[in-house]
C-alpha cells in the first residue's frame, strides 16, 4: 500500500514555484520541478491549477491581492518609514543578484506583460505597490525625514545591468540616496547652517 500523499497548500505550491523560478527561467519552469521543490507529485499540481498556466495566473492572482503587504511588513519592522523605504530598495534588488538572475526576473516580466490575465495581476499588484509607496513617502513626510516637496522617483535596476558596476543592492542604493539628497531634512538643515555661517 503507497503512503497517502502529503496535504500541501497553496500557498506552499507558490513558494516551490517561486523557489523554481528563481533557479530557472520561464521555458524550464515545469510541473515536475515544482512538484519535486514542494515534495509532492506532478499530478497533485495538475489536479489543483490543470496546468503551468493556470497555476501562474493563481498565483499571480494570490501576489496582486497581498501587494501593499509587504510594504506594511518594512514599516513594521523599521524604526522608520525612511528606513523601511530603503528596506525595500534593497528587497528589491533581490531580483538581480546577478545580470543572470534579472534576465530570468525579466523573461518573465515578459510573460507577465503578454498574457493578459497575468499583466491584469500585474497591473493590480503595480498600482497596490505604487500607493503603499507614496503612503511611505507620506510618512517620511510626516516624520521630517523628508522635505514636504519631496516626490522622489527612482527605477536603476536596468542600468545596472548593462553597466555591471558593483551589485544592484549597491547601484540602486546609490541611485535611492541621490535621489533622496536633496529631499533629507538633516542634510537640509546642515547645508543652511553651513551657509549661514
Amino acid at each position: 500500500m503507497s503512503p497517502r500523499p502529503r496535504k500541501v497548500t497553496d500557498s506552499q505550491l507558490f513558494a516551490a514555484m517561486q523557489a523554481v523560478m528563481n533557479r530557472v527561467g520561464p521555458r524550464d519552469l515545469t510541473l515536475a520541478a515544482i512538484a519535486r521543490e514542494a515534495g509532492v507529485t506532478a499530478a497533485v499540481i495538475v489536479q489543483r491549477f490543470g496546468s503551468k498556466r493556470a497555476m501562474l495566473r493563481a498565483a499571480a492572482e494570490k501576489f496582486a491581492e497581498g501587494s501593499g503587504e509587504f510594504i506594511g511588513e518594512q514599516v513594521r519592522s523599521h524604526a522608520s518609514p525612511l528606513k523601511a523605504l530603503r528596506a525595500y530598495a534593497d528587497c528589491m534588488a533581490g531580483m538581480a543578484v546577478s545580470p543572470t538572475a534579472l534576465v530570468r526576473n525579466l523573461a518573465y516580466l515578459q510573460d507577465d506583460l503578454t498574457d493578459p490575465v497575468l499583466h491584469k495581476h500585474l497591473r493590480k499588484h503595480a498600482r497596490a505597490t505604487g500607493a503603499a509607496l507614496q503612503k511611505l513617502l507620506k510618512a517620511a513626510k510626516d516624520a521630517g525625514e523628508l522635505l514636504p516637496t519631496a516626490d522622489p522617483r527612482s527605477g536603476s535596476m536596468l542600468s545596472w545591468a548593462v553597466h555591471r558596476e558593483g551589485s544592484a543592492k549597491g547601484w540602486m542604493r546609490a541611485d535611492l540616496e541621490a535621489v533622496l539628497a536633496p529631499y533629507l531634512e538633516a542634510q537640509s538643515r546642515a547645508r543652511r547652517r553651513g551657509r549661514r555661517r
